[in-house]
């Protein structure tokens, strides 16, 4: 038997969300049985947790793209039992059920170890979001970004991807320009190392001109639409921006001019379907360039029965920080 907050659908198309304890033959197919320790809250987990956000294709479901625990069983030699493990992606919490249970069967090929230096709690404090937010750092570098070169540019600051982005760079040596549109989060955003703070509005329209004052060394941007072709206005020569979400929409009103007479790259970060390599190096990253304390700063608990409402806030972009569920309490 297990815990798992189940999401259901009536036959009249609403949905609904439980915590049910089930019989271990409803786990999906899979090679590893985990026995789930931590989960964690992202953007994709609320729209699963509500009307599914067409990336639920059958129900009952399982939500929860972020789990971290103990190798219970497993059929792969990689892994055996007793290994902690950590999963992101592979569209686990959508079309296969995730963690936001106490035990998750997945395939192998879907888990990383944990990296040395992290416990699973601190996995899920990093979770999707910390890991899109190292893979996006991570691209700046490879393409050029090194201290002493300017400000780096956060926008969605306040949220998951972002509070992370914040701490890596500032931890790094960058100073960052965290943007938001909260003023009240002022000091959250400067005590994970942001040097200042930029109102949302700002930066929330777009204008005539294809370029402005190149201000930016690099950014991670999570907002997209109007906002990320303002800033691609603003980065400095060959400078490069990773586009990591669209929370300010999905169309993208720019021009060429900012790649055809400054060399601007824009760098686009998927996370889902990274490859293994890919991933352990972004881990690897974490542990060493993502402070434990200034991880910890960014943590509301939460059990599974808090997760429905709590998804409710994300989708209402009131969530601050990292959100790291206790499957077992």
């Amino acid at each position: 038997m297990f815990k798992a907050l189940l999401v259901e659908k009536s036959d009249s198309g609403e949905t609904h969300a439980s915590v049910q304890t089930l019989d271990d033959d409803r786990l999906p197919q899979g090679n590893v049985t985990v026995a789930v320790e931590y989960s964690t809250l992202n953007y994709k987990d609320g729209l699963c947790l509500s009307s599914g956000g067409g990336l639920v294709r059958t129900y009952p479901h399982v939500p929860g793209i972020d789990f971290a625990g103990t190798v219970e069983s497993s059929a792969d030699p990689r892994y055996r039992a007793g290994d902690k493990v950590v999963l992101t992606g592979w569209r686990v919490g959508e079309v296969h059920w995730g963690g936001y249970a106490t035990k998750a069967r997945v395939n192998a090929d879907w888990l990383v170890p944990l990296p040395d230096g992290l416990t699973t709690r601190q996995a899920m404090a990093v979770g999707t979001a910390g890991f899109t937010a190292m893979l996006a750092v991570m691209a700046l570098e490879d393409h050029g970004l090194a201290p002493g070169a300017g400000e780096v540019l956060v926008t969605g600051a306040a949220g998951g991807v972002g509070s992370v982005a914040v701490a890596i760079l500032a931890h790094l040596g960058y100073p960052v320009a965290a943007v938001t549109g909260r003023p009240s989060l002022e000091p959250y955003l400067t005590s994970l190392g942001a040097s200042r703070i930029i109102p949302r509005e700002d930066l929330a329209e777009t204008v005539k001109r294809p370029l402005e004052a190149e201000t930016w060394a690099g950014c991670v941007d999570s907002v997209g639409g109007a906002m990320l072709a303002r800033v691609l206005g603003q980065m400095k020569y060959g400078a490069s921006v990773s586009a990591v979400g669209l929370a300010g929409g999905a169309h993208l009103p720019a021009t060429v001019i900012p790649f055809l007479l400054r060399g601007v790259n824009l760098l686009g970060i998927d996370s889902v379907m990274r490859p293994y390599a890919d991933r352990l190096r972004a881990w690897s990253r974490i542990a060493r360039d993502l402070p434990m304390e200034t991880l910890d700063s960014m943590v509301q608990p939460a059990t599974l029965a808090d997760l429905p409402d709590l998804g409710a806030a994300i989708l209402k972009g009131q969530v601050q920080g990292r959100v790291v569920v206790d499957v077992n309490s």
